[in-house]
């Protein structure tokens, strides 16, 4: 799994009612017990959200050229393992909090959602720019 991103923007603030923290998976790597309670729906062009259809959990995010689907930090069993790599769409935050830890701040997304660390991890080769 990818070290958590912490996403600021407007949707993962309504739909989470504050930011989200999202990790991923390869999708070859992506197991999911009780698929057929996933609901998903298109949130925007090329993106799709997932959600248990029987408590309302989101669980996923997916944009459908990636080679991961993006998992909800907060659904995993904890201990979980991770850590959290940075903050993203920081101009889009609401005025109600502060990021109160010296993360990198991205004003909008990030260009490699895979970290040098997390492609060495599961054995990648360098991205574009590397």
């Amino acid at each position: 799994m990818r070290p958590a991103v912490a996403c600021h923007c407007g949707q993962c603030r309504r739909s989470y009612s504050n930011f989200a923290a999202f990790s991923a998976a390869q999708r070859g790597d992506l197991l999911i017990e009780g698929e057929e309670a996933i609901t998903w729906y298109v949130s925007s062009p090329g993106v799709r959200r997932g959600f248990c259809s029987r408590c309302g959990s989101a669980l996923f995010w997916d944009k459908a050229d990636n080679d991961f689907v993006s998992v909800s930090a907060g659904s995993l069993d904890q201990p979980s393992g991770l850590t959290t790599l940075c903050h993203i769409y920081t101009d889009d935050k609401a005025d109600f909090y502060e990021i109160g830890d010296s993360l990198p701040r991205l004003p909008q997304g990030q260009e490699d959602p895979w970290p040098r660390e997390a492609r060495e991890a599961r054995g990648g080769g360098p991205a574009r720019g590397d």
